[in-house]
């Protein structure tokens, strides 16, 4: 089981894969600065992908009972590190009970707290970069390969009833592994919000690949699959054909991005959006630094685009 040294000064910990690779290294200090948040440290604890529970509990544990730590931003883990530890948290937010996930941890008046931030973060991203109502004017489709959280978060947000007519006409998720699409497919289903969802096995490229091909134009085609991040590789084959007008999102900001150069290598011809994830990176940091800290970190307007100048200049991936 891990074992964790107890903080020296208040510490802020960032639970992933890869963590020392991250930017948020390089910009965490520069935004604290920035913040007036003092003299805070923030720390990686790396866990390989679908690690053992015990491993989880031991990191929660000593997350809730350490004085100094004062919370933590959890990627790739969100879900196989909630089933672990849901009966460690003193409280759980909606979202978090919703889809079954964390992105965030926190302490308040002498309580753990669990919560989920992907649907906030995710949303603000994608609305940052789609066209104004686009799902209205091209009746297209969302195809996010990868059941895990952000797919289910950010499909939350483009299938919810105040988006009006600017809802997509399907919603299509795919994964290697069934078990993960079932859990997604409940949230969709209990929440019933009228739009049709396909959910597909696909334990090869190509079987993504096809999917793409039954696609509309101005379809909406993410990699939320980690892979060019936390694995190498792409889950769309070498032989993809994107289709015309789509905006094309890989999460991953970092790392050997190829589904990111899939894109841009057809963005000409296909005449195609694309978009990294760079601006979800800031969104999802800043929302859980907003949280953990109890401090307010805007949204839009000049203070967020200083909050992202300074995160380009200390860190942004060339």
């Amino acid at each position: 089981m891990r074992t964790f040294t107890p903080a020296l000064r208040p510490t802020f910990y960032f639970i992933g894969v890869s963590t020392a690779q991250s930017s948020i290294m390089k910009v965490f200090p520069a935004w604290a600065a920035h913040l007036g948040l003092g003299d805070v440290e923030m720390k990686g604890i790396d866990f390989p992908l679908h690690a053992p529970a015990q491993d989880y509990r031991a990191a929660v544990e000593f997350l809730k009972h350490d004085p100094l730590s004062v919370g933590a931003l959890v990627t790739t883990h969100k879900i196989d590190l909630y089933a672990a530890c849901r009966d460690l948290f003193d409280e759980i937010d909606d979202f978090a009970l919703l889809m079954g996930e964390t992105s965030c941890l926190s302490k308040r008046d002498g309580k753990f707290i669990c919560h989920a931030k992907d649907q906030i973060t995710s949303g603000l991203a994608l609305d940052g970069f789609l066209p104004a109502q686009h799902f209205a004017s091209t009746g297209a489709e969302v195809f996010s390969m990868g059941a895990g959280g952000s797919t289910i978060a950010l499909t939350l947000h483009l299938m919810q009833r105040a988006r009006g007519a600017n809802r997509p006409s399907k919603v299509i998720v795919s994964n290697r592994s069934r078990h993960r699409l079932d859990e997604i497919e409940r949230i969709h289903r209990e929440l019933d919000l009228g739009i049709p969802c396909e959910y597909v096995v696909t334990e090869t490229p190509e079987q993504n690949d096809a999917v793409l091909a039954r696609l509309s134009p101005g379809a909406l085609v993410i990699n939320a699959t980690g892979l060019g991040k936390d694995a190498p590789g792409s889950p769309l084959g070498d032989a993809a054909v994107f289709p015309q007008h789509c905006i094309a999102w890989d999460l991953n900001y970092r790392g050997a991005l190829v589904f990111l150069d899939q894109a841009r290598g057809q963005q000409q011809a296909r005449q195609m959006q694309v978009e990294d994830g760079w601006t979800y990176f800031i969104y999802g940091w800043t929302r859980v630094i907003a949280e953990v800290f109890d401090i307010d970190i805007p949204t839009g307007g000049p203070a967020f685009d200083e909050i992202c100048r300074i995160a380009a200049e200390a860190g942004k991936p060339a």
